[in-house]
């Protein structure tokens, strides 16, 4: 099939040369996926899909037009191309439209290092099956649970290949395993709900179902005769489950196509302290069987680690070609694309410093607050970082949980939250994003 691929990338290039591109580059992408949910012991729902898309990306004369299909025989893209074409004479010109140049590409692509593809057996259905229903048995077996509201297990299996026409042409494939449960506890109005999950490359790396059953049990019946908290400011400590949010929220404003915008409150922050000292944040695109690795970005440029904290301070923006342009920088070979639009820049795989504590360290810590375990909606201030959030999780007192709380809103400003987080030491590693409990102080609760 990645042969197939690479074939069909071809031809598109060449369909967009003939109908008068002046460069182009062209996604495939194969997918094939297989999804098995069950209810109260019996089957409730099968999936299954298989299929090809083409992404095509023309540029004519500094504009440029994207488009994307299923059908891949030869007389349909060639009539793609065209409309491609056309389509992209039409639209506004634009500067900044950048393809990379041959000596830029990544050379030599060798994606098994990463560890990506599980070469065992696709699951039959009756596995994903007997999985889904392990994992309903154990979380219905939790004193306290009276219904699974969801039990799924899923496989899946990508193949991509890239080709521009300044001569970058390379692929990898990808497989990924996954279990997931969500239990109900309570009744009528008092229902509470939790879940777990996993997600793994490799197949034996999975956790089993019945542990992320009980797990997901043990989470919904933790979460029964929920408060609203106190009102009033209080630290938060951001379990690690959600904690890696507020890192999302720091990587979002370091995006170059913010930065481009002015919508950042990072704007002015490059070469400043905006973690605490001793913190740093990398991006690690090449760790092995984790699912946001990648040999190459989404122009071919060759991914390698990158640090966007140092000690604590922000070293530079995430950037690809275009955005880097217009900010007058070079690419930071993060560029993300899918079939339907043109390369943005993003950031897969990152990790933060660890701290030295446990959660329940910090908890001890914190003395009195609020244990977060789950967010609600969002209000956030793109260029003044102003943090909003509805919030759940548990109420602490003298360092231990007293009860469980729903239906109140924290609030701070995200310059100042990030710069005094303290972490904990329980990052999950086989995560992209292996991101620990937070202690963030002085948010405001709005609560009873």
């Amino acid at each position: 099939m990645t042969q197939d691929l690479a074939n069909l990338t071809d031809q598109a290039l060449a369909a967009a040369k003939s109908a008068g591109a002046d460069g182009a580059d062209a996604l495939a992408v194969s997918e094939t996926s297989l999804s098995i949910a069950v209810r109260e012991g019996a089957l409730d729902q099968a999936d299954r899909s298989e299929g090809v898309r083409l992404g095509l990306r023309v540029m004519v004369q500094g504009r440029q037009a994207c488009i994307s299909t299923s059908d891949i025989r030869a007389e349909a893209l060639a009539e793609m191309s065209e409309r491609a074409v056309a389509m992209a004479k039409v639209a506004p010109e634009d500067p900044y439209i950048r393809q990379a140049e041959p000596g830029a590409f990544a050379t030599n692509v060798d994606a098994t290092a990463l560890d990506l593809f599980d070469p065992s057996d696709e699951p039959e259905a009756a596995q994903l099956q007997d999985r889904a229903l392990a994992a309903e048995t154990a979380a219905m077996g939790v004193d306290g649970v009276s219904q699974i509201q969801s039990a799924e297990a899923a496989f899946g299996a990508s193949q991509f290949h890239l080709a521009t026409s300044q001569g970058f042409s390379a692929g990898y494939s990808r497989t990924s395993h996954h279990i997931a449960c969500v239990a109900v506890a309570g009744e009528g109005t008092s229902k509470v709900r939790d879940h777990d999950f996993d997600a793994r490359i490799y197949n034996s790396d999975l956790r089993s179902a019945t542990d992320i059953g009980t797990r997901a049990g043990e989470r919904t019946v933790a979460s029964l005769a929920p408060r609203k908290p106190p009102t009033g400011t209080f630290p938060v400590l951001y379990d690690e489950r959600v904690s890696g949010t507020l890192i999302g929220h720091l990587l979002a404003a370091s995006n170059g196509s913010s930065v481009a915008r002015g919508a950042t409150w990072l704007r002015d922050k490059l070469g400043q302290s905006v973690l605490p000292a001793g913190m740093d944040l990398v991006e690690e695109p090449h760790r092995a069987r984790v699912g946001s690795s990648l040999p190459f970005d989404g122009e071919g440029l060759p991914t390698a680690k990158r640090s966007i904290v140092t000690d604590g301070v922000l070293q530079g923006w995430t950037m690809d070609m275009s955005t880097a342009a217009r900010l007058g920088l070079e690419s930071t070979a993060s560029a993300r694309r899918g079939t339907s639009a043109p390369p943005s820049p993003g950031v897969g795989n990152v990790r933060l410093t660890q701290g030295t504590q446990t959660r329940d360290a910090l908890l001890r810590d914190m003395g009195t607050g609020l244990l977060l375990t789950s967010l609600i909606g969002s209000s956030i201030n793109d260029t003044s970082g102003d943090y909003s959030r509805g919030a759940g999780g548990f109420w602490v007192e003298n360092g231990e949980i007293q009860y469980a709380v729903s239906e109140c809103t924290i609030a701070g400003n995200l310059l100042s939250m990030l710069a005094t987080i303290v972490p904990a030491n329980d990052a999950r590693q086989h995560m992209s994003r292996p991101i620990p409990s937070l202690l963030v102080e002085g948010l405001t609760i709005a609560g009873a």
